[in-house]
């Protein structure tokens, strides 16, 4: 290093090149030229000679077309581990994304036409694998070699990369300096050469009236996309009628977890109460896959991930008319049933779950239990040559559609807690009473009041829970008495 600080300043535009000392002695070499691009910077190298040498010393550049460019774009790493071996679907993602592609538009008619290509070619899954956008790379590069020995691979480094894909978005990286310093580079070495650089746009600025019809242009075209995608979807969307709700649920089975045997499979189906109706074509049961359970923690989960989605409507009665009747909410009923290798069968649980009356996602695990039978043959029976004691009419669970009654007693009836089910529903309610008019919006508190006074039944439900409450409360208060209190205070009475 010369006693004078070493300080070099390059102006640099889009794809220039600018040899290093390594290439100039590559190139110049004859017998090391193979290809057209080679022989084409040996001409150039032999006219920069002539003309005086290299302006730069240790800054220069590599282009799109340069060899490096192509090599840094395969080798590029997926973590920052110094041992990282690269897999073989890194490998292969790696010549997925081609550079400088000529991608032929694909006319609307022909995409409709051939959905799906049975035999694909090589190239056909490299264009079409992965949002393939053609990309031109720049490389500005150092050599931070010693001082009068330049020309060495080692101690090149990247200062800086630009690329710029078919959109026309340009990325720097690192990005210009500003009022962040200097970029610093410390150098593996004895002397422990530490190397600052700054990177400033030297582009001139755009004039007012080019910037504005640049903004133009991007109305214009932001606009047209807006259109189209219009057109796409459509403005005219189906409203219910007015007094109608319609509820939409897209539900996910997740898991069931706590059985007791494996290969589980779950069957489900909806009751619509009064006031509520469907699609012809709407299915309101399902069946899911038979899923093998894994072991997580204490448990053995086994994970369904099975979607099902299913619309309904609530119509509300003549408002003229008085009910003191609560609207009931649509119960999701299911079972969970095993199957073993002898394709034996055992209901491992009942179960059932009223869909919520908030709209938004809800993540909810319900307990489930099964039927015993009288003695140990049944459990024998169960075990051996499976089935077991079931349910004639799945909404048993709950109270049965079919009972007219003012009680219903279950004395008598054994039964065992089994494991568990998760759901995840996504719940959408769509009504005409959601519009936000004025007249509706200062006597309208939420759209369950509209549609059959839900309000009310929230209402009585919170009664109920306070009530559950005290009950509660009262209860460990007495236990905590002593008992010659409780008997004297009784005797008393």
């Amino acid at each position: 290093r010369p006693p004078e600080d070493e300080e070099e300043e390059v102006e640099v535009g889009w794809q220039e090149k600018l040899f290093s000392q390594f290439e100039v002695d590559l190139y110049l070499n004859e017998s090391a030229c193979q290809t057209p691009l080679d022989w084409q910077y040996h001409e150039e190298i032999r006219k920069l000679e002539k003309a005086g040498g290299r302006k730069n010393c240790r800054i220069f550049t590599y282009t799109d077309h340069d060899r490096f460019t192509n090599l840094e774009e395969l080798s590029q790493k997926v973590t920052d581990s110094d041992h990282e071996v690269p897999s073989y679907l890194v490998e292969r993602m790696a010549n997925v994304r081609r550079r400088r592609q000529d991608r032929r538009p694909v006319e609307a008619s022909s995409l409709k036409s051939k959905i799906i290509t049975w035999e694909p070619s090589e190239e056909f899954i490299k264009n079409n694998h992965v949002i393939n956008t053609p990309v031109q790379t720049m490389y500005i590069m150092g050599d931070l070699g010693p001082y009068g020995k330049l020309g060495h691979r080692e101690y090149e480094n990247v200062l800086c990369t630009i690329k710029v894909d078919g959109n026309g978005v340009i990325t720097v990286k690192p990005d210009f300096t500003g009022t962040k310093g200097a970029y610093r580079i410390e150098l593996d070495g004895e002397k422990r050469e530490v190397w600052e650089y700054t990177i400033e746009n030297a582009s001139a600025q755009v004039q007012p009236e080019e910037e504005e019809r640049e903004q133009r242009v991007f109305r214009e075209l932001y606009g047209r996309h807006r259109d189209y995608l219009s057109g796409l979807v459509g403005s005219d969307f189906e409203m219910p009628l007015p007094g109608t709700l319609r509820l939409l649920v897209n539900g996910e089975i997740v898991s069931a977890q706590g059985y007791e045997y494996d290969n589980l499979y779950v069957h489900f189906f909806l009751e619509l109460p009064n006031q509520w109706s469907s699609s012809p074509f709407q299915q309101l049961s399902g069946v899911t896959q038979t899923c093998a359970t894994k072991a997580v923690g204490w448990d053995n989960v086994a994970y369904f991930s099975y979607p099902f989605t299913v619309e309904m409507f609530y119509t509300q009665e003549d408002e003229g008319v008085f009910s003191y009747s609560l609207p009931q909410w649509p119960v999701l009923y299911f079972e969970v049933l095993s199957l073993d290798f002898w394709q034996r069968y055992r209901v491992e649980g009942y179960g059932s779950l009223v869909l919520p009356t908030c709209p938004g996602v809800h993540t909810l695990t319900i307990a489930t239990w099964r039927p015993l039978g009288l003695g140990t043959v049944a459990e024998m029976r169960r075990f051996f040559i499976g089935g077991s004691p079931e349910l004639e009419d799945l909404t048993y669970t709950r109270i049965p559609s079919t009972f007219k009654g003012k009680r219903l007693s279950r004395f008598g009836f054994r039964t065992e807690t089994t494991g568990s089910v998760t759901f995840r529903l996504c719940c959408l309610q769509q009504s005409k009473a959601f519009l936000e008019n004025s007249d509706l919006r200062q006597r309208m508190q939420s759209v369950l009041d509209r549609l059959g006074g839900f309000s009310q039944q929230s209402s009585v439900y919170n009664v109920l829970e306070a009530f559950q409450r005290a009950r509660r409360r009262m209860q460990e208060a007495r236990e905590s008495l002593p008992q010659d209190l409780i008997n004297t205070s009784a005797s008393a009475v």
